[in-house]
């Protein structure tokens, strides 16, 4: 028994049925359809011919903030002592967390960034700690890096093989009008100072970037676009100086803040010799304090809503002669330290993925999460740096997706969120499927648009000699057979179906560190079927289909 093939005029599909049934006594997850729930049918479309996106190798990015422990929102202060100052580097699950990835970006900034002077030769001034202090803006004096301190940071990275990213203070030399904008130009001597120590330390940095949501109305205060583009070139100037004849200089980033399209677009254009990464944060789910927030990440409007920031900055772009790309440099979710046991919950991986998908779609190539330890958004628990659960949603992202993104659409039910990319480790595909609904399990067929090339050895029905079909068709597996396209899935749930669960189940079994600290294995279940992908109600599933080889995939990022 062959394939069956027919054509479908102008307009052909490559369709086949997938996943679902597990070897021998072992069931997946998603098969276990509660009592009362019920089973919708759906189609993934996805266009192979060529990607929208591309992304860096290295997507996920965490931020480290400055923030004291004194630092509250509504009453709760969930800072304790992760900020930069005072985090615990000698923690060996803190120090495998960020091993695991290989690399792991991770930015250093926040709020207080632009309240830091650097301990340097320049400094005459004591080096003292930031101080509470409700007239100041955002509620803090004036802090100190003591190069001991970075010394110790730096150290730490190295040895976690991180790659990072430190954000300057951009206020120093401005007069800043209350509640307006800052006025004068950036007094770069402190920086240029600091930049000069980690240079001749041999730090590695991987880009330095200028101030903190100063952008647009600003935080706190604001630049004007004109001068945070000068301020940009002066930043440029002083890298090339100080790291010279040294091929791969760290990158110059600006100006990470919240998106405004006419101060971004005259700021882009005002930087195409001297910028290299457009950063932009994102908290489109309100403030922390939000009694509504678990039904605003569940609710697909919402989502979508997200989608006219990362398309009108890649428009801005792409109509600019910039060669600069965008990054989000830092996205929290919900502002003011995020909200315990939702951000650092189960139910935030269905916002953190769905913001992971659509920013690549739009050809964001790094994706910074505030934050890697801190607040009530962390990747790691703030006391004990044990893994939340969005944690091992970023690092099976970087494990499986790869650099570029396939259009992806799904019909059948607006409860399911779908994203394609080319498979970080084979020739193949991974698809991600994330179900908002709590009550409708969902078989998902594919259908592909493109020339693909698949396995197939028709003596033992198993894929394995390569049949290249040139048009796009319908194929239909063999009735009564077995054809066997090998897959692995991810399937990813809350302890006892709690979406505020801090843990994470993967295929049914608890993910958890062991007693010396090390991140356990993310093991996939080795699926051989033609049934349809199964993702269960409020579940999150994983696919790579190793064998499904699309042109798209044959493109260099």
């Amino acid at each position: 028994m062959g394939f069956q093939i027919r054509q479908m005029g102008f307009c052909f599909w490559v369709c086949f049925s997938l996943i679902s049934y597990i070897l021998s006594c072992v069931s997946s997850p998603a098969d276990a359809t509660a009592e009362g729930d019920v089973t919708v049918e759906g189609t993934v479309f996805i266009d192979g011919k060529a990607p929208i996106g591309t992304i860096d190798n290295d997507f996920i990015c965490a931020t480290l903030d400055w923030w004291p422990p004194e630092k509250c929102d509504y009453g709760t202060c969930s800072w304790g002592l992760a900020g930069l100052l005072n985090l615990d580097l000698s923690n060996n699950i803190f120090l495998n967390a960020v091993k695991a990835f290989s690399p792991l970006k991770i930015r250093l900034g926040g709020s207080l960034q632009d309240k830091v002077i650097y301990e340097t030769d320049d400094n005459q001034k004591p080096c003292t700690s930031f101080v509470k202090n409700a007239s100041e803006m955002f509620g803090f004096t004036q802090g100190c890096l003591p190069m001991k301190r970075w010394d110790e940071l730096s150290a730490f990275f190295e040895k976690a093989g991180a790659k990072v990213i430190f954000g300057l203070n951009a206020l120093i030399g401005r007069s800043i009008r209350r509640y307006g904008s800052a006025i004068g130009a950036w007094n770069y001597t402190n920086a240029e100072s600091f930049i000069r120590y980690t240079f001749e330390k041999n730090y590695s940095i991987h880009g330095w970037e200028l101030g903190n949501e100063l952008c647009g109305s600003g935080v706190g205060t604001r630049v004007s676009a004109n001068q945070y583009a000068a301020d940009t070139a002066a930043l440029q100037s002083i890298v090339q100086k100080i790291y010279g004849d040294v091929d791969l200089k760290p990158l110059v980033i600006a100006p990470g803040g919240f998106y405004d399209p006419k101060w971004f677009k005259e700021f882009i254009d005002k930087t195409t010799k001297s910028l290299d990464v457009v950063t932009h944060h994102i908290y489109n789910l309100g403030p922390g304090i939000d009694a509504h927030l678990v039904e605003k990440i569940l609710n697909p409007s919402v989502l979508d809503n997200a989608a006219g920031t990362f398309r009108g900055l890649l428009n801005i772009i792409k109509s600019s002669t910039t060669s600069a790309t965008a990054w989000v440099g830092e996205s929290g979710g919900a502002y003011n330290s995020g909200r315990n046991l939702v951000t650092n919950a189960f139910v935030f991986s269905f916002w953190y993925l769905d913001q992971l998908g659509m920013a690549s779609k739009y050809d964001t190539k790094t994706y910074c999460r505030q934050s890697l330890v801190g607040g009530n958004y962390g990747l790691l628990n703030t006391t004990n740096f044990v893994p939340n659960p969005d944690y091992y949603s970023a690092l099976l992202w970087h494990r499986l997706m790869g650099r570029n993104v396939l259009s992806t659409s799904f019909d059948g039910t607006k409860k399911i969120r779908s994203y394609t990319h080319c498979a970080k480790q084979s020739k193949g595909i991974t698809l991600l499927l994330i179900n908002l609904d709590n009550s409708t399990t969902v078989q998902a067929k594919l259908a592909f648009n493109s020339t693909m090339t698949l396995p197939y050895n028709h003596r033992s029905r198993t894929l394995q000699h390569k049949h290249e079909f040139h048009r796009t068709m319908i194929i239909q597996l063999p009735q009564g057979t077995a054809a066997e396209i090998r897959r692995e899935e991810y399937h990813l749930t809350a302890k006892d179906g709690n979406l505020h669960s801090q843990t994470m189940l993967l295929n049914g079994n608890i993910l958890s560190v062991d007693s010396s600290g090390i991140i356990p294995p993310l093991e996939p279940l080795h699926v051989i079927s033609p049934k349809p992908i199964s993702v269960a109600p409020l579940s999150i599933v994983f696919t790579h289909l190793p064998d499904v080889i699309v042109p798209a995939c044959n493109v260099q990022p």
